[in-house]
């Protein structure tokens, strides 16, 4: 099996375990802001990037009317968040290079930056085992986080699930 049969399945894994936890932040939403489930996806849906999203919920834990261990708690699932992001955006915002076979090598991030007349394009890295073994331990980690948001759901009683 070639390394693009390996990297396929673990990228297909990531991007459902992210979208399935990304959508838990309107709980946080229903739960921050004291509105109604169907206000909380309309402002979800009206952020159309995961930052955007993630910087209202810690926006809203930082409020003085927070409490302080609801603050500290959905601080800690947005700092998680956005570690494990970095993964997540290098491989749905990269091309990937193969080789003269037809193996993957590498990926490299759709990225531009301007250096005065100069054109740096974005960081190439290889796919090896060890990247493979970055993929899943991020998968593993938003599962940590998903679960996490459920418990801070649960225990808050936020209603419409």
């Amino acid at each position: 099996m070639g390394r693009i049969d390996v990297l396929l399945p673990l990228i297909g894994k990531l991007n459902y375990c992210w979208t399935n936890t990304e959508s838990l932040l309107i709980y946080l939403i229903v739960h921050m802001m004291d509105c109604s489930k169907e206000a909380a996806i309309v402002v979800f849906l009206t952020l159309n990037t995961t930052r955007a999203r993630l910087d209202l919920v810690e926006r809203l834990a930082k409020m003085n009317a927070t409490l302080p261990a609801d603050r500290n708690e959905v601080l800690d699932i947005t700092g998680r968040m956005k570690r494990e992001a970095k993964v997540r955006n290098k491989y749905n915002h990269s091309v990937y290079d193969f080789d003269e076979n037809g193996e993957l090598e590498s990926t490299q991030l759709l990225r531009i930056a301007e250096f005065g007349n100069e054109l740096k394009y974005g960081k190439v890295e290889e796919i090896d085992n060890s990247e493979f073994q970055r993929l899943a331990d991020t998968i593993e980690n938003i599962i940590g986080i998903n679960e996490d948001m459920w418990r801070f759901i649960r225990a808050k009683g936020i209603k419409d699930l």
